[in-house]
Formats: C-alpha cells, structure tokens, sequence
C-alpha cells in the first residue's frame, strides 16, 4: 500500500507498512511476488504459513510488525473444491434452477408406499409375537381339558361319596339320604366355626359337591368317617359334619364348594 501527502508544496512517500501478496500452496495465482516498500528500508521476510491460516474463509490475512514497518501476507484460497451431491439426488430434483414442488407428490407417494408395505409385515409379526407369548401363558391343553368335568349322578348310591379328579384336585360327590339332610339343616349355627348354612352349601339337598382338601394344610380328608358322619383328616384330627363344614379339629374353614351347574341328572363342575 502506498499514499501520498502534500507537504511543502512537494509529495512525498509517507507509507509506513508494506504488503506481500502470496498465492496458496496448491495452486499458484500470479507468476512472482509484487512487493512495495519504502526506498533504502530493509523488507522482513513473511510470515511462514500455517495451517491456521488456511481456515475459517477463504480470503485470510496474516500480519507482522518489525522495527522496518509492517508487512501482511494474505493467501487467496480460490481452488478450493466444492462438494458435489449430484449422483445422490434424484432425478426430478437434480436441477438446481428448477422448482422440486411440481414433484413433491410423486416423492411422497414413494415415501407413503414404502412406509406402508414395511408396516404390513410388521404388524403381522407384531400379532404373532403377541399370540405367541400369550400362549405360552395360558394353561396347556391338558389343563384345559379338565377345566370342566361332567359327573351323572344317578351313578352315585345313596349315602355314598365319589371322587373324582378335577384340576389336578380331589372332588367330592356325595349323595346324601334324608336322614342326613335334616341332621345339617337342624344344625345351630352359633355353634360353627364357619358359620354357613346347609342351604347355602347346596344347590340340591341331595347331592353335596366339595373340593376334597382340608382347609388346615391341605390333606385329603377321608368321607364317611369322623365324630360328625361327613369327613376325617386323619393328618390333624379335623372332623367335618355331613354339609362339610368344620365342627372339629384345627381346620379354620369349612370345605370349599365349587362353581357347578346342575341340569337334570348330570353336574358341571367348573
């Protein structure tokens, strides 16, 4: 950089600094190096080029000051490549001077198509998933099986109880006489320990449908045995009368009825 004053009448050069003008190390720009200084002023050497210099634009400037003035160097990035994308783009939007809205419903319907033939199969996968982990939860086919069990109970002899397995569980059929009947509906029931009535246990008088285990630690009770005429643990001592319920021994409970259903002659229990 050079200027000029008047001074005197006469111009003198009154620059104080001097400029170097150097091309990148990749490409040169110009064929030799200008440089302007003051006569008889001794030029310092640029400054060496780092890789700072080469950042941030493309136009950088690097500036030193000696007691001889001051000197600047600037580099001239201009054979920098540019990134080209053009082989990811689509067609319809390879133009750059052209607008992509007139396509924008086609690239949509693509997109839309492809987003729903992925969820088909994925829902699909997602039900068979879940099938199979609720099936892997739920009882097996034997256990479903005897889910139900059909009793008649005109094979049943009066006074006499059958056994049955249901679930994996000891039932109790027991057709009771009459005698019986009216021994478990005269009971007083301030005297129970479980305080049900014969009526409620029931559904016909005639027959009595139990869970053959004991409520005090799960024994199998004996029937037609005990102080009372219905069932004897022998494992604890608790008696059962007639109906079932606890009128001796440790059990807490009396034995448990389950849901059944009784039309004509047969009972479905479960």
């Amino acid at each position: 950089m050079i200027s000029f004053t008047a001074r005197s009448g006469s111009l003198k050069a009154a620059s104080a600094a001097h400029s170097v003008v150097s091309p990148s190390t990749s490409t040169p720009l110009i064929e030799s190096i200008v440089v302007v200084k003051k006569p008889n002023v001794a030029v310092p050497p640029p400054a060496p080029a780092t890789s700072f210099m080469a950042k941030g634009s493309l136009l950088r400037t690097a500036a030193s000051t000696s007691l001889a003035g001051k000197s600047q160097m600037r580099f001239a990035h201009t054979d920098v490549q540019v990134p080209d994308f053009s082989a990811y783009r689509r067609e319809s939007v390879s133009n750059s001077n052209q607008s992509s809205r007139a396509s924008s419903d086609s690239r949509k319907a693509f997109s839309y198509l492809m987003v729903a033939g992925g969820m088909i199969p994925s829902a699909y996968l997602a039900k068979q998933f879940v099938n199979g982990a609720i099936g892997s939860l739920s009882p097996s086919a034997d256990v479903l099986a005897l889910a139900q069990i059909e009793v008649n109970l005109t094979e049943i002899p009066e006074g006499k109880n059958a056994t049955f397995k249901w679930r994996g569980k000891p039932l109790f059929v027991r057709h009771r006489s009459q005698e019986e009947i009216d021994r478990e509906v005269a009971v007083d029931l301030t005297i129970l320990r479980d305080q049900q009535h014969d009526v409620d246990r029931a559904q016909n008088p005639r027959y009595l449908i139990l869970i053959g285990i004991c409520t005090h630690l799960g024994c199998v009770p004996i029937a037609n045995a005990g102080e009372f005429g219905g069932y004897y643990c022998p494992c604890h001592g608790s008696h059962y009368d007639a109906s079932g319920r606890i009128r001796k021994g440790p059990a807490p409970l009396n034995l448990e009825v389950p849901v059944y259903t009784i039309d004509g002659d047969i009972v479905t229990v479960g």
